[in-house]
């Protein structure tokens, strides 16, 4: 009795499995590169002998989060950066909205420009133009102001804020807007009723990025605050680095897990508005 012939596995197959594995391999390396910090951010915060290396603890303590959990090195600066932070993010999504809102519904000449403008402003570091805000600051009397930082904060967030708002708002059907426009409603309660409604990931996505962008943000406040106890915590971070190289490690992965909390908290709140959806088409269609 003959065997039948083994098959032959196509040269292109071959190459694409082959290139596959190796997708998978550099994903796997990427993914380590991620990991390996925030193992050690946990795994050091609960070690009494924290160091350098990713390992396991040589006992389980929760002397790290005892030694920080205090007024002064935890809970004011927290308090300070949600005030900060939580500020500017709602003076940058109220504002992206107004702008986002003509740019998305009204055709004119300026709208080219004008984009192009809040592109170029959206690559533009922030370290270039800290010179000329902190002497304008200085002249206005707002350094050292936590209004002056919301206000900088806001502003330096606005240009990326509208970008992705008018994207998201070009979504919304006009059709909608002009039903409503029949039954009476004005131009604000169609914004408000309709709009923003059915727009809310979009919403949902420009608030989460600029609440992190702001509350990773070390320069700014570093800058245009000078009392100490008005610093968020992105600057009292720097405190657990001593001037001789001495750094309380298992303290500092404390403060950092802390610090992270209200990220992950924020994200978790709004999880779901950013996977809802726009689910317009029915609406267009009834």
């Amino acid at each position: 009795m003959t065997r039948p012939a083994p098959r032959r596995v196509s040269p292109r197959i071959s190459r694409r499995t082959s290139r596959r594995v190796a997708a998978d391999v550099c994903l796997l390396v990427v993914a380590a590169a991620f990991c390996l910090p925030l193992a050690w951010v946990v795994l050091s915060s609960v070690d009494p002998h924290a160091g350098l290396t990713v390992k396991a603890p040589d006992g389980l303590t929760l002397g790290n989060f005892d030694a920080i959990l205090t007024e002064d090195v935890t809970f004011r600066p927290l308090l300070n950066s949600l005030l900060l932070c939580g500020g500017g993010t709602a003076l940058a999504v109220v504002c992206a909205v107004l702008a986002a809102y003509p740019l998305s519904r009204f055709r004119s000449r300026l709208n080219r420009p004008f984009l192009l403008t809040i592109l170029f402003a959206t690559g533009l570091p922030i370290t270039a133009v800290m010179v000329p805000v902190y002497a304008l600051f200085v002249q206005v009397d707002l350094i050292d102001t936590p209004q002056g930082t919301v206000l900088f904060f806001a502003a330096s967030q606005l240009p990326f804020a509208i970008w992705l708002m008018k994207n998201f708002m070009d979504g919304v059907p006009k059709e909608l807007e002009e039903a409503a426009w029949t039954d009476g409603a004005s131009t604000w309660q169609s914004l408000l009723r309709i709009v923003l409604p059915l727009m809310g990931p979009g919403v949902a996505v420009v608030t989460v990025f600029s609440f992190v962008t702001m509350w990773g943000n070390f320069f700014v406040p570093f800058m245009l605050l000078l009392t100490p106890d008005r610093m968020p915590a992105s600057v009292s971070i720097n405190e657990f680095f001593g001037n001789r190289g001495m750094v309380a490690y298992g303290q500092l992965a404390a403060f950092s897990v802390v610090y992270s909390t209200p990220v992950i908290l924020l994200y978790v709140l709004i999880a779901r508005r950013l996977g809802g959806g726009f689910a317009l088409g029915g609406a267009v269609k009834g």
